[in-house]
């Protein structure tokens, strides 16, 4: 009869290089897994940037398209949004312009005056001070002119600088958010001090530069995103005979 040889265990250096290879599998598996979430995070941030960026856009655009808009064709509707009172016909509804800011004026509910109802009156200004980096939008009402001053449109609250997705970079790549054409499209350079080209306007590029507020952790950098359109404010160039009948 054979006798039996005991079962054999592991060594101690076999079980040493087991646990060895088991923990560098999991590190694996752990920096595999660790790394798709942060690629999530990232993608995740870069759409709502995006989203963000792309909507304003859209909102900029509809509104300055309708810049003048002024179904009585009576230039007497314009007024200085700075006081409400009747202002320069010449400008129409385009009331100043520069690289960052414009405020545009229209008529959008016929009533053959501008500012007694709400968006007729509409002021856009980049701020690209060192804590701001945004976009505000104002609304004033005539008489008055009232207004609940400017708001948050893109980029951070005047209140919470930190509560925010993007960071309007226009400032930072020295981009004009705002840049105009006339009929022959030649580029006009309208100044605070020098307004006398806005009656010429016919054509408004805008440009959005942002990156995303929060760093994207796989990267280690924000990740960046520039968006542009061109925008033809159909009744600004039309000629009105103001001459009483």
């Amino acid at each position: 009869m054979m006798k039996r040889t005991a079962d054999r265990g592991f060594t101690l250096s076999e079980s040493v290089v087991a646990l060895a290879v088991g923990m560098l599998l999991l590190l694996a598996v752990y920096g595999a897994v660790n790394m798709a979430q942060l690629s999530t995070t990232g993608i995740e941030r870069k759409v709502v940037a995006q989203q963000d960026a792309r909507i304003a856009l859209e909102i900029m655009a509809m509104e300055l398209r309708m810049a003048s808009y002024n179904m009585s064709m009576d230039d007497s509707v314009w007024v200085d949004p700075a006081a409400c009172v009747a202002g320069s016909p010449v400008s129409r509804g385009v009331r100043s312009a520069t690289t960052n800011s414009i405020t545009v004026e229209m008529d959008i509910d016929d009533s053959g005056g501008v500012g007694d109802n709400e968006n007729e009156i509409i002021s856009y200004q980049y701020l690209s001070g060192t804590s701001d980096l945004r976009i505000t939008r104002e609304t004033l009402r005539c008489p008055g002119p009232t207004t609940g001053g400017a708001q948050p449109f893109l980029g951070a609250t005047e209140a919470e600088p930190a509560a925010r997705t993007v960071r309007v970079i226009n400032g930072t790549l020295n981009l004009p958010l705002f840049r105009y054409f006339d009929g022959a499209d030649a580029e006009l350079f309208p100044t605070a001090g020098d307004q006398s080209s806005v009656p010429n306007i016919r054509r408004i590029n805008i440009t959005i530069a942002v990156e995303t507020a929060d760093i994207d952790p796989a990267s280690g950098q924000r990740r960046r995103l520039i968006y542009g359109t061109s925008v033809i404010p159909k009744n600004h160039g039309i000629s009105v005979n103001t001459a009483t009948p």
